[in-house]
């Protein structure tokens, strides 16, 4: 299983990026596929979850900012970011946890600025 993050850019206080994932297999049955990030200097840390059932699940540093979801028919998965702040700078990973083994993504660049 090979994903692919894209979308990561630079951006302004308060601006917005998607990020998107797309995964070489279908993720229609998904247990669960995740977004996480690293900040510089700090260690990974998850910040959303989209189960199988269609429940989300946010960390509460991006709780009401971000939203995660999917779309089965493109094999990909999304990570909304609004009002983005100088704290969500790092590098995002996608992953599909429920996976044995798990899968993760190369990573894509965030940075906020001002």
């Amino acid at each position: 299983v090979q994903l692919q993050a894209s979308g990561g850019g630079l951006v302004q206080i308060g601006g917005s990026l998607r990020l998107s994932c797309v995964c070489s297999i279908s993720i229609a049955n998904a247990a669960n596929l995740a977004w996480s990030r690293q900040a510089p200097g700090r260690q990974r840390e998850w910040i959303a979850t989209l189960s199988g059932s269609g429940k989300t699940l946010y960390a509460d540093s991006v709780k009401g900012r971000f939203t995660i979801s999917k779309d089965n028919m493109k094999n990909t998965w999304y990570l909304q970011m609004d009002d983005l702040r100088p704290e969500d700078t790092g590098v995002y990973y996608c992953s599909w946890p429920g996976r044995s083994p798990p899968a993760w993504g190369q990573g894509t660049l965030v940075t906020v600025s001002s």
